[in-house]
């Protein structure tokens, strides 16, 4: 089959929803995903398997991988960057990274046009990792890992409706009240929402080296102590 357009896998495990999708230029062809918690490494095989099952391409026939780079779970970030250099690799095929705070975004920019957009990623107890963007991406607020106080981002607001969404938008309704704040709580991170910005960078030719590319994860791994009884006794 001829192809006029870029055929693209694009997979996303940054938080707990582990989502893959197959599109054609920006037109998507197929997407599954998993809600399960802690199930990133035996499911996303499993996803994108399924992607291929009824449509006329196969795995052998994309042209790139996407990936969501960060921030957001260590380990989701590392399964999912692995799994898309891995096919990358073997196919030799492009590799293409979308920041994960980019993709929140781009999705609430289709609901809420003209504001501007604060995506925030639950990073535990009060922590958000976030970042602010304008309607053409540009950066206004550089990504960070914060936690929320009331008066935090009071030099941003400049009169100008912002938009919070992602899973860490949520535990701020209480703190950050102020009017000027829209909080879109519905959008969800989704392979889906990496489709337009993919494409972009496929035609900029704007590509990772597969060998060296790593997650952007903001802050440090630290382990969590194990509960399990026997162990550091």
């Amino acid at each position: 089959m001829i192809k006029d357009k870029p055929l693209i896998l694009s997979i996303e495990t940054a938080t707990n929803i582990c989502s893959v999708a197959l599109s054609y230029g920006e037109n998507i062809l197929a997407y599954e995903e998993c809600r399960e918690q802690n199930s990133h490494s035996k499911m996303l095989s499993v996803l994108i398997e399924k992607l291929f099952k009824y449509t006329y391409y196969s795995l052998q026939e994309i042209d790139c991988v996407a990936v969501s780079k960060g921030p957001g779970s260590y380990t989701g970030l590392r399964i999912g960057v692995s799994t898309a250099k891995g096919i990358a690799y073997g196919l030799s095929v492009p590799l293409i990274s979308v920041e994960t705070l980019q993709i929140l975004a781009y999705s609430s920019m289709q609901k809420y046009p003209d504001c501007c957009y604060m995506p925030m990623i639950d990073a535990r107890r009060m922590e958000v990792y976030t970042a602010m963007y304008d309607k053409d991406f540009n950066v206004l607020k550089p990504i960070s890992a914060d936690i929320i106080d009331k008066d935090l981002y009071t030099s941003l607001h400049k009169d100008r409706k912002i938009v919070l969404c992602g899973d860490g938008a949520e535990k701020c309704k209480d703190i950050l009240n102020n009017e000027i704040y829209i909080y879109d709580l519905a959008t969800e991170l989704s392979a889906k929402d990496m489709i337009h910005i993919a494409t972009k960078k496929f035609e900029a030719k704007d590509f990772e080296d597969t060998a060296y590319f790593e997650p952007y994860y903001l802050k440090e791994f630290v382990a969590q102590k194990s509960h399990v009884k026997g162990l550091y006794d």
